[in-house]
């Protein structure tokens, strides 16, 4: 009972910052009705989770005070739902231009992202590109792991996908990816061979160097 109040008590925190953008202790304890001492607590707890953060401010009178907002992270806890209004924008676009224009938007992120990305690959090694393209995957929410194969072979394994409702609608998408994947390391094979849009339990993909 003790770990569920503890619980409820953070997630009213985090909701009070929310709403409220920043507090001090004072006006935390004030609001939750508990002592300052109790939300120092469940502050630690917090900061160690890297769900908020503090700033040191200066009083007009007096000792500095921390003033405590949410994090990146902290932001994150609540729901978006990003992917759905990008569906919803997808299914007007495809409706006003038929298919024929959703590749072409899939395509030309496609060649943004070759060009922003292009000169970090470019001087590497072939398994240097492998580990800047995890980086990258990574950067982007992918949760990405690199397996090697005694055969000299690589597995990218993606245990998040940021776009997985995207990819299942339209499974271009994922093409277009292997395809950057593919221009950015241009001595590789890549094979994909497992996928979240498709149920999967992550996105797998063989990488080789061509013969």
């Amino acid at each position: 009972m003790m770990r569920k109040k503890t619980s409820s008590t953070k997630e009213q925190i985090l909701k009070m910052l929310k709403v409220q953008k920043r507090l001090t202790v004072g006006e935390m304890a004030d609001q939750l009705q508990i002592t300052e001492m109790a939300v120092r607590r469940h502050l630690s707890a917090l900061e160690r989770e890297e769900l908020i953060e503090s700033t040191l401010v200066r009083q007009p009178m007096g000792r500095p005070t921390n003033v405590y907002q949410l994090s990146v992270k902290g932001h994150q806890r609540f729901p978006r739902h990003y992917q759905q209004t990008m569906l919803d924008f997808l299914a007007d676009l495809e409706q006003m231009g038929g298919k024929r224009i959703i590749a072409e938007l899939f395509q030309n992120r496609q060649e943004r992202m070759k060009k922003l990305y292009e000169q970090q690959f470019g001087d590497k090694s072939f398994e240097g590109k492998i580990k800047e393209l995890v980086v990258v995957q990574n950067e982007h929410g992918y949760m990405s792991e690199l397996l090697e194969h005694d055969d000299g072979s690589f597995e990218l394994v993606e245990h998040n996908c940021p776009i997985a409702e995207v990819a299942q609608a339209y499974p271009i998408a994922c093409e277009c990816e292997r395809k950057l994947f593919e221009t950015l390391i241009h001595e590789a094979e890549i094979v994909p061979k497992t996928c979240l849009a498709d149920g999967d339990d992550a996105c797998r993909y063989h990488i080789k160097r061509k013969k």
